[in-house]
């Protein structure tokens, strides 16, 4: 099944802070069975490293409006201040009670962007107790000002119904209103309801178009669920080329899902000449990010390879472990 964004990404696939981040719900898939399509939010707890401060990589899991009005040479006198307040909590060494902190003073001053943050940090219990009331009350603060990672996170919650009661109608309209304000995790988690029949009818057609749009910005789980629909000629015609194409997309940007389908086509010979070895390197590196849904294929490639080939494609996998985003962590909620 595809996958969609929910972090505050629910389709489930990425959050602002990590509501939204942009990513994608890794669905399980049947054993020996390569996963399918996602959406783009995932459950995930609060992205804190052993010292409780932010990792650096979470820089993309805020809104990144904070940062421009932080460094802009002619700041607004005063969205500018507030802009420099949240930009503090992505430094190196800030807490989440540092955050915190941050963003509830700009987000009372109704700053948008810290609106969002502060209602991520609600929403998953980071730097504060998790309060979905708060939560809900800040995103919608921030929706009726417009903000498009507001909706998307809005949409997530009415999709899973976390603080307020399941509906897929509220969902779509806040995922509708985030897409056209040019959210790619809204795009993915429409596509994904689309793709679903979660609160409108089943249409792979409209699903592939959500999915296209998000996909030509370069959003991995979207190039993921794009893939999988050429694959199986679901909304559109059957094409097994452009299927190996966004696959390598999705891949190249660390999206495991697609690291496991692109292995399985090299393993298969389909769309592309047999390699296993390239299968393996593939496949392993999805694994090395905690992704095993392809494991029995690691188990089965191992017999077709010499101890040099094998030793080349874990070689491979490690190196493609430290490139693009590690799919299991893809959540888009509030990227």
């Amino acid at each position: 099944m595809r996958s969609l964004v929910i972090g505050s990404s629910l389709i489930l696939r990425r959050l602002l802070l990590p509501f939204v981040l942009p990513g994608a719900l890794l669905l399980p898939a049947a054993s020996g069975q390569q996963p399918t399509r996602e959406p783009a939010f995932v459950g995930v707890a609060c992205p804190l490293t052993a010292s409780g401060h932010l990792p650096k990589d979470d820089r993309g899991d805020y809104d990144s409006q904070s940062i421009p009005d932080a460094d802009s040479p002619t700041p607004d006198p005063e969205l500018g201040p507030l802009g420099s307040a949240s930009a503090l909590v992505l430094a190196p060494g800030r807490t989440l009670l540092d955050a915190r902190q941050r963003f509830e003073k700009a987000a009372r001053k109704g700053y948008a962007p810290a609106q969002v943050n502060l209602g991520v940090l609600y929403l998953y219990g980071c730097g504060v107790s998790r309060n979905y009331g708060a939560a809900l009350y800040w995103l919608t603060s921030a929706a009726d000002q417009g903000s498009s990672r507001a909706h998307t996170n809005l949409g997530i919650l009415y999709l899973q119904g976390r603080g307020v009661k399941q509906d897929f109608g509220e969902a779509l309209g806040h995922f509708r209103a985030a897409a056209n304000g040019g959210d790619e995790g809204a795009m993915v988690n429409l596509g994904y309801m689309n793709d679903n029949g979660l609160g409108t009818p089943v249409d792979h057609a409209a699903a592939a178009e959500w999915y296209r749009q998000a996909a030509e910005r370069g959003d991995p789980l979207a190039q993921n669920n794009l893939a999988d629909l050429y694959l199986r000629g679901e909304g559109l015609p059957q094409n097994d080329a452009l299927a190996f194409a966004w696959f390598e997309k999705a891949a190249a940007s660390g999206n495991t899902g697609a690291r496991i389908k692109l292995g399985y086509l090299y393993m298969t010979g389909r769309a592309t000449r047999k390699d296993p070895e390239a299968a393996y390197a593939w496949i392993l590196a999805a694994s090395l990010a905690g992704d095993h849904r392809g494991i029995e294929y690691l188990l089965r490639l191992e017999s077709q390879l010499s101890p040099t080939q094998l030793e080349q494609a874990k070689r491979r996998a490690n190196q493609l472990r430290s490139t693009g985003e590690a799919s299991a962590s893809e959540l888009a909620i509030v990227q």
